[in-house]
């Protein structure tokens, strides 16, 4: 006898199968992990499905939105594919902790205070850092083109983000408020975990033993 959990599971996929649009909204929201302001009308399909709920100013995806994520985006177990995009993604770990470097020395000098950027000598450091991540993350897209959707989107999406910030719009690297370059990363980085099965714990277990091995 199939228990009510599977039947709204298997109902809920084959909504997703009837219905790209609702696919494309429900991964796109868990992603990005959430989306600030007030709901789209691409939301509003969500939340009636039960794959999202309106928490103030936020939408925020459910449970089962990122069980159905998870099931749209993992590429087969063992596959060529998978080989692939793993390889990858062990290259992405060490950069990505370089990021984080990057964003806190951003927002925090090195004894702590936060960064008010009256030091453009400082800022220009980090800026040359953030221009280094820039560098090593290129070849690591270039191994992702076997992602579900490619690897494109990300490649523009860090690019616009690092021009606006470039022109003095110092949010475009790390706010949450919008596509910064800290935001577009972050959800690459989601997706590459959804694609491969991979938890948060393992995540960082591996990205602190490849790091460490990197440094010897």
């Amino acid at each position: 006898m199939q228990s009510p959990a599977v039947g709204r599971t298997d109902a809920l996929d084959e909504a997703l199968i009837e219905d790209e649009a609702l696919t494309e909204a429900v991964v796109d929201l868990v992603l990005r992990g959430m989306w600030r302001g007030r709901p789209e009308s691409d939301h509003r399909p969500l939340v009636d499905a039960g794959l999202a709920m309106v928490k103030g100013p936020m939408v925020l995806p459910t449970e089962p939105a990122r069980a159905a994520a998870s099931r749209i985006l993992r590429v087969a177990a063992g596959s060529e594919q998978e080989q692939r995009i793993n390889a990858a993604y062990e290259a992405f770990l060490p950069v990505n902790r370089k990021l984080r470097e990057v964003c806190t020395a951003w927002q925090c000098r090195p004894d702590g205070t936060v960064n008010d950027h009256s030091d453009s000598v400082y800022d220009a450091g980090v800026r040359e850092s953030l221009e280094d991540v820039h560098e090593a993350i290129q070849p690591v897209l270039r191994r992702l083109d076997g992602l579900p959707s490619g690897s494109g989107r990300y490649v523009t999406a860090l690019e616009e983000a690092l021009d606006r910030f470039d022109d003095g719009a110092v949010e475009w690297l790390a706010s949450p408020l919008c596509d910064s370059y800290h935001t577009v990363w972050m959800r690459l980085h989601q997706e590459l975990l959804l694609v491969l099965g991979i938890s948060r714990a393992q995540d960082e277990a591996l990205e602190e033993e490849l790091v460490t091995r990197s440094r010897g």
